[in-house]
């Protein structure tokens, strides 16, 4: 996602946000253990989506 599209949402939506890319995280991360997922550049570009979000969310405080 791009900063622009996150600073365009609610922090409500925010939060929502964050929670769903950090359960993405962490199932990403036992994909690659696991040898199911190809992609192995998927937990870091969502590592990159939640300091994203969270730049974002503490940028409004």
């Amino acid at each position: 996602m791009k900063a622009q599209e996150l600073r365009s949402k609610k922090p409500e939506e925010l939060q929502r946000l964050l929670q769903e890319k950090r359960v993405e995280c962490c199932k990403a991360r036992f994909d690659v253990k696991s040898n199911q997922v190809k992609d192995n550049q998927q937990e870091g570009k969502l590592k990159k989506d939640i300091a994203r979000i969270l730049t974002i969310i503490n940028e409004g405080k």
